[in-house]
């Protein structure tokens, strides 16, 4: 089995004493080594005013904190707002600690609900990632005149107000397990205010440290305290710094590489990504490459000021060599200083003359952040590019809820919820080409029928058809996953002026149509299924082909033509692969319970079904695997329209960390069938779906009922995993692999990929020329 934590790395570092100040330096970063300053000094005072905090911290929620003044500044007083210290986590409850930080009440409502510390915060899995969204710990600090340690409290003596209070926390084991120790003081004093003791189970104390404004959770969003911190310092060998967990300023990279065929040559677009910046920062990012030993500048790049990133486009790349890059960004300082930091990989060559590696990825449901089973196979199988397919975050991600308008909030509410998905990915990301879809619950929506970009009507987000979100946030959320993509076929914006991205890549002598499935789809509002929710079919007696309507739309004339362009052109590359967010048909009987069967599920891609027929007719001249996600079930599917198996195959990847389940079981069913291949598995061979489309299906990786608490075991029961797609242009082959998600894809074990799995298909076959049975 493959190591599913880090926990080792942190443990090795040294556990000597460590020291973060949010004290003023003018000592730039550079320089903190040669001034033999502590190991880590943060700068926070020194910043100036903006939402994102700094790489040492992670703010929950990221949009309810802002540096102000120098000073971290919760913005509501809605309760357990908190901010992690990412670099510094207590690893050893045989040893001492000693944190302190500044704190001043700047607003309250109704009652106080304390501000202060937490430490021992930690998950399941006991990794400063995931620990930063564990609801535990103990808390120590003020609140409403009182000084609060665990369940302990002691008046401080004199009422608290606006006044700056110091509040020291400290830690040693005893014989009864773990004593500490808070104090309250005011700055200028050195008589405090209160002291109060109490000693806790010695591992209690292991975990993130954290500062907590409103330690009450069950505060509303118009209830509690505001307050502000700075000064925050911990030492003692009771901690591990680990350096390497800070998280930006660049917080990560995507690039694409592709044949543009035409004088510009193979062109690189890379997008940098940083968190919320304010007015006075540096809003540039420059892209450096290393050749021949020296570092070359290829310009800078501005920052959106949405979504914070910044996009590079070079032209005429030298795709035959690998090339070093690393990006830079400058950090302005309050005191008129600067402080540089990088974020480095590597533009891989392009591909040529042996099989292309493709890792294949959807849906990543936060339960199971920050999915290093997944992160760890990528790194050792070490594909030549990635695929993302949609669903990089779900609305739950984070906790804290959706802010759905106005944009600007709404931004950063997607921003903070997104960013979890580079924090788990960039080690991949960072070397090799990342093709990366946006799909429903990127913008908030639990499915999208876009409707050409046209706004939402009615406020139900699972049936009425358009965008729910503003455009504003929606060409947010593109960007953020698309920017570094290539040129898109038409630019020209949908309705609202919300931005589209399909075209084309080619990269590694294969050519890979992006299309977005939803982004001009109908809504389910324009037919009657019959049932509570317009996009559902319970009723097995329903006769669904009365749900295909003239004139109702899949994928829209702009990407049709696209396609029928696409399949024509052969420039530069042997084998097509065509890229969306979901499978062209309905593969899945049982829905959220695994006795919750539907016929009939409209958010799959086999409605509408004449327009799903003439979008498989159009692809099958040019004979490409479909590989796409989002239906959180793994499954090998051949199309057919005028008779079975007459187009393309589907390969429909395992969800990431699968949240709602789905099933296929039409054996138990009764469902008809006829065909089923030689490896005899169940629930294969060819059947007429729920809208009456023709499938074959040829394995499928069905869960079991989640039982279990552990966050990585739970996301195996459900069929997580990931999928790797071998494309061999000289032999004509596509090779299949669909690992699970708590495995060595490295072993060679079968047990490790879902029943069927691996298998060779031929290109021919993609046209309807079948050779497997």
């Amino acid at each position: 089995m493959a190591k599913t934590t880090r926990r080792v790395a942190i443990q090795a570092m040294s556990a000597g004493a460590a020291l973060i100040s949010l004290q003023n330096s003018d000592v730039h970063a550079k320089d903190a080594v040669a001034a033999e300053e502590p190991k880590s000094v943060s700068r926070l005072e020194n910043r100036h005013d903006r939402v994102w905090l700094g790489a040492e911290y992670w703010a929950n929620p990221m949009e309810d904190w802002r540096i102000v003044d120098g000073a971290a500044e919760c913005q509501t007083t809605g309760g357990d707002r908190n901010v992690h210290l990412l670099t510094h986590q207590l690893t050893n409850a045989q040893a001492a600690f000693q944190m302190s930080v500044k704190l001043r009440q700047v607003e309250v409502k109704n009652s106080d609900g304390g501000a202060g510390f937490r430490i021992g915060v930690r998950s399941d899995i006991n990794e400063h990632r995931s620990n930063c969204f564990a609801k535990n710990g103990i808390d120590a600090g003020v609140a409403a005149g009182e000084l609060v340690l665990g369940n302990a409290r002691k008046p401080l003596g004199e009422k608290q107000g606006d006044q700056d209070i110091t509040l020291a926390l400290s830690g040693a084991p005893s014989a009864q397990g773990y004593q500490l120790t808070l104090t309250a003081a005011k700055p200028d004093s050195n008589k405090p205010l209160a002291t109060l003791t109490k000693t806790v189970p010695a591992n209690s104390v292991l975990g993130n440290v954290a500062l907590v404004n409103n330690f009450n959770k069950a505060i509303g969003n118009k209830r509690g305290a505001r307050y502000r911190f700075w000064n925050w310092e911990v030492s003692g060998d009771a901690l591990t710094e680990t350096v390497e967990h800070k998280f930006g300023p660049i917080l990560w990279s995507m690039y694409s590489l592709s044949d543009s065929r035409s004088s510009a040559g193979f062109v690189l677009k890379l997008s940098a990504l940083t968190g919320p910046l304010g007015v006075n920062d540096n809003q540039e990012v420059e892209l450096l490459v290393e050749k021949e030993g020296e570092w070359t500048s290829l310009g800078r790049s501005i920052l959106d000021k949405d979504a914070w990133v910044a996009t590079f486009r070079i032209p005429n790349w030298d795709e035959k060599t690998a090339t070093p890059f690393k990006l830079v960004y400058r950090e302005a300082l309050r005191d008129g200083g600067e402080s540089e930091s990088e974020w480095t990989g590597t533009v891989k060559a392009n591909p040529v003359g042996r099989p292309l590696r493709v890792g294949a990825l959807t849906c990543q449901n936060d339960y199971a952040f920050p999915y290093e089973p997944v992160c760890n196979n990528l790194l050792a199988l070490d594909p030549d590019i990635l695929y993302f397919s949609g669903d990089q975050l779900y609305e739950n991600h984070g906790g804290y809820g959706i802010i759905r308008e106005p944009a600007e909030p709404a931004i950063l509410n997607y921003l903070r919820k997104f960013y979890q998905h580079g924090w788990s990915f960039r080690a991949a990301m960072r070397d090799r080409p990342t093709l990366c879809l946006p799909d429903d619950h990127d913008v908030f929506q639990g499915n999208i029928w876009g409707e050409g970009g046209a706004p939402m009507i009615n406020g139900d987000t699972s049936s009425a058809g358009g965008y729910r979100e503003p455009a504003r946030m929606v060409n947010v959320v593109h960007k953020t996953n698309v920017a570094h993509h290539p040129d898109p076929f038409d630019p020209t914006p949908c309705l609202q002026d919300i931005s589209v991205y399909y075209g084309d890549v080619v990269y590694g002598d294969v050519s890979f149509a992006v299309v977005a499935d939803r982004q001009w789809k109908s809504g389910p509002d324009h037919v009657e299924t019959g049932s509570g929710r317009a996009d559902h079919v319970p009723d097995p007696d329903f006769d669904t082909s009365i749900l295909d309507k003239a004139g109702l739309i899949l994928l829209g004339e702009r990407q049709e033509e696209f396609l029928k362009q696409w399949v024509d052109d052969w420039r530069g590359h042997g084998l097509k692969v065509l890229l969306s967010q979901t499978v062209f048909a309905g593969v899945a009987t049982h829905h959220g319970g695994y006795d919750g069967y539907l016929k009939a599920d409209l958010d799959c891609g086999s409605w509408p079904q004449t327009a799903r027929n003439r979008t498989v007719d159009i692809i099958r001249k040019g004979m490409p695997l479909h590989i796409n996600g989002d239906q959180h079930l793994t499954t090998l599917v051949q199309y057919g329209v005028e008779k079975q198996r007459d187009s393309c195959w589907s390969f429909c990847t395992p969800a990431i960390a699968v949240g709602y389940p789905r099933w296929w079981r039409p054996d138990e069913l009764g469902m008809p069938h006829q065909n089923r291949p030689k490896h005899g598995l169940p629930n294969t061979g060819e059947f007429i779906d729920g809208f009456g489309n023709k499938a074959y299906v040829y394995a499928v990786g069905n869960p079991e009922v989640a039982t279990k608490r552990n966050r990585y075991e739970r996301a195996h029961q459900k069929g997580s995993g990931f999928g790797i797609v071998t494309i061999d242009t000289t032999a004509k082959t596509y090779k299949l692999e669909s690992f699970k998600f708590l495995v060595d894809a490295t072993d060679g074990k079968a047990e490790n990929q879902f029943p069927g799995w691996p298998i060779t298909i031929q290109q021919q076959e993609n046209g309807g020329q079948n050779v497997i049975g």
